[in-house]
């Protein structure tokens, strides 16, 4: 055989639909693993990256030889799961760390799931403050001048009560801590704050204080973190990071994925950092696929060409 029916005899096998099924067949078994598992290691393995990567040749391959009789929808649709692929590719070069820091401390180091062990963070990565915020709960408020009980109140938080010519506002409940936080207004006006701690930044005059007598545990509404990125005391950045609202920083995501205190009741945050470098062309090649099918749609109910 001639080096140039070599050439066509491999090139139209690269282009063949036979390929095509054996190497969706071939990926899809790849994939069981890390289905049942829930690991993404496979995901960025070698084998498993080498047969995107001969999915995506393949297709491209069956794209150039056909170009002239396949419709521009097809291209366009082909076009998309290249683009996406192309992503896969790129995805595995990042990885998936994890963290825990306590708040109001600062780490150098973290997890990384690929290379099962701690590394570098390249910077000081700091949990400045967990941030709660829990739904309105019913409480009782007892009011105190001097040393005698004055009233009692049941309210919910965000509501007030009347207290003389004041107006009492409860605010944020800290279940931890077994704290509300209040407001006091006089004619409208704020007059200070404070808490069924015995904290208060009142007027020395004002005549009453206020003990917490009961609650109903409350539902944690939204949980969110602040955080500090540094590099030899120079800050890099700054913001806060959740559940589902990552903070991003250059091609960094930072999730908070849990919180909880230690068997001392120290409060910690989990932070899991993430670095996607393929997330863009995935997110473009769904568009273009999205926009391919539209094509398609209009193509095959209206006859555009």
């Amino acid at each position: 055989m001639s080096p140039k029916q070599m050439y066509i005899t491999v090139a139209k096998y690269l282009a063949s639909t036979e390929l095509a099924i054996a190497l969706f067949i071939a990926i899809c078994l790849a994939a069981i693993p890390g289905s049942f598992t829930e690991s993404k290691a496979i995901y960025s393995s070698p084998p498993f990256v080498g047969l995107i990567g001969l999915f995506a040749l393949n297709l491209l391959c069956c794209t150039l030889r056909r170009w002239k009789t396949l419709a521009k929808s097809t291209l366009i649709l082909h076009g998309g799961v290249l683009l996406t692929l192309a992503g896969c590719i790129v995805t595995s070069f990042g990885y998936v760390a994890t963290v825990n820091i306590y708040e109001g401390s600062s780490v150098d180091q973290v997890y990384r799931w690929d290379r099962e062990q701690d590394v570098p963070l390249g910077m000081e990565l700091a949990v400045k403050r967990i941030n709660r915020e829990f739904y309105p709960v019913p409480v009782r408020v007892g009011v105190l001048r001097g040393n005698e009980k004055f009233a009692l109140f049941t309210l919910r938080t965000g509501e007030s009560f009347k207290l003389g010519d004041y107006r009492v506002a409860a605010g944020a409940f800290d279940p931890a801590g077994l704290n509300l936080n209040l407001t006091v207004y006089r004619q409208g006006r704020v007059m200070g704050t404070a808490d069924t701690s015995g904290m208060n930044n009142l007027p020395a005059d004002f005549p009453y204080e206020f003990k917490l007598v009961s609650y109903q545990s409350p539902i944690l509404k939204r949980c969110w973190i602040d955080l500090h990125l540094s590099d030899k005391d120079k800050t890099l950045a700054a913001g806060t990071a959740e559940v589902n609202g990552p903070f991003r920083w250059q091609g960094l995501y930072f999730y908070n994925t849990l919180t909880g205190s230690d068997e001392n009741g120290r409060p910690f945050a989990g932070i899991q950092i993430v670095r996607d470098p393929g997330r863009p062309y995935v997110f473009s090649g769904f568009a273009v696929m999205g926009l391919g099918a539209i094509f398609a749609f209009f193509r095959r109910f209206y006859g555009c060409k």
